[in-house]
């Protein structure tokens, strides 16, 4: 009898919170997010403001991005399909947003999803 594959590690840079850890940091603590970027949203009624929902291997997390951010950071959050965030937590109205300082486009890292597993024993 022979056991399944273990599904690879999702891949997440050093520091970075899964999305089921986002209770424990206070409100404005300052963390560190990555995940895929399942949406991206840019109302006309949001004065510029970018919304990202980042998806890990845990659930999800939404992001705000304010003009300025998005301006910096432009590339990563057009064409980035894995992003690392960094910025202060939020909380209002029971939902938890991670309010964007910095973005990092890792999409780089999703080849390691692809990659082989080593062989057992060698």
């Amino acid at each position: 009898m022979t056991s399944a594959p273990a599904p690879p590690r999702w891949p997440r840079p050093p520091a970075c919170l899964r999305s089921d850890q986002m209770a424990a940091p206070p409100q404005g603590a300052r963390v560190a997010v990555a995940g895929l970027v399942i949406l991206r949203q840019r109302p006309g009624t949001a004065k510029g403001v970018i919304f990202l929902t980042l998806e890990d291997e845990a659930g999800v997390v939404n992001v705000i991005v304010w003009r300025g951010i998005y301006e910096r950071f432009r590339r990563a959050v057009i064409a980035g399909r894995m992003l690392r965030v960094t910025g202060r937590l939020q909380r209002a109205h029971g939902v938890t947003h991670v309010l964007a300082e910095e973005i990092e486009d890792i999409s780089a890292m999703l080849d390691l999803l692809l990659a082989e597993p080593a062989p057992a024993g060698g």
